[in-house]
């Protein structure tokens, strides 16, 4: 498959990237910063683009790949973008009728201990530093909602996510965290990218909501 992965010099994109390209897809990599694509390896094309500023070229992006893989994610104090850079990946992918898979966040899944509580309403549950990163991941997953035509799948990880060996095990979820034997939610990076690649090559239903973990 031909494959766009935007946020590609962040670690979640770095690790869709990787794993795309050990599978044999052809793949476009996308980031702001110039400079972030230098060390890309020889058979990955590269496109410096901000969303937000370029939203034309983008569009022209979308409609030249078979799937975009957004794993977005705005600058420190700058979280609120958040919202409307998915906007404009879902806007490009509706209009070209190709499926985009949203990297999404933890924040709207419902705690493993039958409390009721998201990880962002829980009392105590996340550290000051990540509520601004928390609450816009809120408003993305309710953002999704709002594009019932466009085709979608967006992936949650669990509550860590880890630089840790990828393993190629996972267990999905979808409304509520998925938890070990152990009690904790977990993921890498790594198997984060194995389950985001199972489904894109897998092409499930449209417009699920889902989330991973160990």
């Amino acid at each position: 498959m031909k494959l766009l992965v935007l946020g590609a010099s962040g670690m979640v994109g770095q690790c869709y990237l990787n794993e795309a390209l050990a599978r044999g897809h052809q793949v476009t990599a996308c980031a702001r910063n110039p400079a972030a694509l230098a060390p890309l390896p020889p058979q990955v094309a590269a496109a410096a683009l901000d969303v937000l500023a370029a939203p034309e070229p983008l569009a022209a992006l979308v409609a030249a790949h078979d799937a975009t893989l957004s794993a977005l994610r705005p600058a420190e104090g700058s979280e609120a973008a958040l919202v409307p850079m998915t906007r404009t990946v879902l806007q490009a992918a509706q209009a070209a009728d190709r499926r985009a898979y949203i990297t999404g966040g933890a924040a709207s899944l419902l705690l493993a201990d039958d409390s009721g509580h998201t990880v962002l309403s829980a009392p105590d549950f996340l550290p000051e530093a990540v509520r601004p990163i928390a609450t816009a991941c809120a408003a993305q997953d309710r953002l999704l909602d709002t594009y019932p035509q466009a085709d979608w799948i967006c992936l949650r990880p669990a509550a860590l996510l880890l630089e840790a060996a990828r393993t190629g095990r996972y267990a999905l979820g979808r409304d509520r965290l998925v938890t070990g034997s152990d009690g904790r939610s977990a993921i890498s990076y790594a198997d984060f990218a194995v389950a985001m690649l199972d489904l894109v090559e897998l092409a499930p239903r449209p417009r699920q909501k889902l989330t991973v973990g160990w």
